[in-house]
Formats: C-alpha cells, sequence, structure tokens
C-alpha cells in the first residue's frame, strides 16, 4: 500500500517561502488600508461641506459646519476628527439653538486620525445663501483642513481647501509630524 503525505522538509520549505511572502506583502497592505481611510475621512468631509453650501442655496440662509462629537451641539475645543454637523443658523450665531435644524451629522474618525485646520475655519465654516464662506462677522472666511493619521514622523496626509466662493477641493500633501 503506498502513502501520500509530505516530509518534514517539505513542510520547512513551504513555511519559509510563506513567512518571506508575508514578510514583503504586509507592509504594502498596511500602507494601502492607511491611504484607503485617509481617502475615505477626507471624501466624508468633502460631502459635508457640499451638503452645506447646497443647503444655504437652496434655503437662503445661512448654514454652518462645525465640529460636534454628539452630532447635536457645536464643540467648544477638540477638533474636527471628533466628528461634525450641518446646521441650518437661522439666528447666524454659528451655535446651533433650539428650532434649528441638523441636516447631517457625522461621527467621530476612526483612532489614529487627525484633522486640524487654523485661523477662521478652525471652530466652524459658515455658507452663505450665495454660497460662499463667510465668518459671522463678515469677515472673508477660507482655510486648510489637514487630515493625517496621528504620527511622530514624515507621512501623507491629505488636505480640503476651501475657497471663499465655497468651493472645496483636495490635495494630496506630507507632514513633518501628526498630534
Amino acid at each position: 500500500m503506498k502513502q501520500c503525505g509530505a516530509t518534514l522538509l517539505e513542510l520547512i520549505v513551504v513555511l519559509a517561502v510563506s513567512a518571506t511572502l508575508l514578510t514583503i506583502a504586509v507592509p504594502g497592505l498596511s500602507a494601502l488600508f492607511h491611504s484607503s481611510r485617509l481617502a475615505s475621512a477626507t471624501n466624508a468631509l468633502i460631502v459635508s461641506l457640499h451638503v452645506a453650501r447646497s443647503e444655504a442655496i437652496k434655503r437662503r440662509q445661512r448654514v454652518i459646519l462645525c465640529p460636534s462629537p454628539g452630532g447635536d451641539a457645536c464643540a467648544g475645543s477638540g477638533g474636527w476628527h471628533q466628528g461634525w454637523m450641518v446646521f441650518h443658523d437661522a439666528n447666524n450665531n454659528a451655535q446651533r439653538d433650539a428650532g434649528e435644524s441638523v441636516l447631517l451629522a457625522h461621527p467621530a474618525l476612526p483612532g489614529g486620525m487627525r484633522v486640524t485646520s487654523k485661523g477662521s475655519t478652525a471652530s466652524y465654516i459658515s455658507y452663505t445663501p450665495a454660497g460662499g464662506t463667510q465668518q459671522i462677522g463678515g469677515a472673508f472666511q477660507a482655510g486648510t483642513l489637514t487630515l493625517c493619521h496621528v504620527s511622530a514622523s514624515p507621512d501623507s496626509a491629505r488636505q480640503v481647501v476651501i475657497y471663499r466662493t465655497g468651493r472645496p477641493r483636495t490635495a494630496k500633501t506630507s507632514v513633518e509630524t501628526c498630534a
């Protein structure tokens, strides 16, 4: 009677080849996963900006996009990565008050992701009935939101650039650190 099987030497060779292939493939898959999460978060922010702009034009009233961890009130501190909401700002104060409807709420981004912004877009983005951005006091509003993975070393990132006309665009970039 003839027996079929693999020898110990053949199993060791197969395991060695498999380990080598995994060592080569895993970093590439990790980078792909990293890039995919970054693109997904960027797209979610772009969609929210488009919703805010189109609702302001449609309603002919100011609509605000602001950081919001719970989706019911603008955050007093923290970044955009804690989540955000779009709401109709009937009294033009950049805060959601009773009777002002939430049009869209986005949950916090996955752990390890950050969205930073400086200047006039750090705490809210305000769309006027004309579809442009303007601060509550009437001042010019434009800026850049940078999305990145928390890292102490240089890494890839995405930027959402908002023009005064209200139209956002995205750009790939790199950051020295992301905290």
